[in-house]
């Protein structure tokens, strides 16, 4: 029996999973005091990594040897890139550590542009994420900022290897297969830090609702994205995280938006919905 795939269009896929992974991420800041960044993202990856095994049951002895040498680092950098990014968030502010890390994708979106339009959204995208960036006199945490762009880093590197990886193999074997990878990454610092010692069943309930909103739908819908659009448009449609998380703040946490935090909404939407009305084929 075959298994069952989401059947999306790709631009409707990528914006649901990032309302998906925002509305997973203030699950995850009620995880934070008690787990840790490390326990929190163990359970995030390593629930997803359950779920996904019992909804896609990869046949791992029918992996090839050319989707071996892609799934293997795809799931390592999506591991990483989760761990390092909750480190960042841990101490630093969350709009700046998006922010941050956004650069790796759009950096993404630029070098893959060969038309003028493509710029004209990018750099519209980009003067949103300055907008929307909490700027403040406060002296940062040099680590968080660091670790936020490594985040970045490992983003765009998720982003090019998503896209390779989902021309040679099934997309939710791949990133089942790629979670699995990501919890062996994950599961010792998880361990390390001891903040899983602290679990309750309500902790756990939580635990599961965050794999699901924050990993496994919105990687799924994704790598079934990236399948279809080219690396630099998706780059710009993420751009919509910052804006994203600023309506999800504003919605669940109760924090207001300013004059130029709502401008940078309207300019990351504007540039997200150039960039897919204009997109090439």
């Amino acid at each position: 029996m075959k298994n069952k795939e989401i059947n999306l269009p790709p631009v409707p896929a990528v914006l649901l999973a990032i309302i998906s992974v925002q509305c997973g991420a203030a699950i995850a800041k009620t995880l934070f005091p008690a787990v840790g960044a490390a326990g929190t993202a163990s359970m995030r990856i390593g629930f997803s990594a359950l779920i996904l095994l019992l909804a896609y049951r990869p046949n791992l002895k029918a992996i090839t040897s050319a989707q071996w040498k892609l799934v293997i680092p795809y799931g390592l950098c999506l591991g990483a890139m989760n761990l390092i990014f909750y480190l960042a968030i841990e101490r630093i502010p969350v709009g700046l550590g998006v922010t941050l890390e956004f650069i790796g994708p759009l950096v993404v979106a630029i070098a893959g542009s060969k038309r003028l339009v493509d710029y004209c959204w990018v750099l519209l995208a980009a003067i949103g994420i300055l907008l929307i960036a909490p700027w403040t006199n406060q002296r940062l945490d040099s680590l968080g900022v660091i670790f936020a762009l490594l985040a970045g880093a490992l983003w765009a590197t998720y982003i090019v290897l998503g896209g390779k990886i989902s021309k040679i193999m099934n997309g939710g074997q791949a990133v089942t297969i790629g979670m699995l990878f990501a919890s062996i990454l994950i599961l010792p610092f998880g361990i390390l830090e001891k903040g899983l010692a602290n679990l309750t069943p309500n902790l756990l309930g939580a635990g599961v609702a965050l794999a699901l909103l924050s990993s496994a739908i919105p990687f799924t819908l994704e790598m079934k994205a990236l399948g279809q659009l080219p690396p630099r448009t998706f780059s710009i449609l993420m751009s919509l995280e910052p804006a994203a998380a600023s309506i999800c703040a504003f919605i669940f946490l109760q924090e207001n938006l300013n004059f130029s935090e709502i401008l940078a909404v309207f300019c990351v939407v504007i540039a997200s919905a150039g960039s897919t009305l204009t997109a090439k084929k």
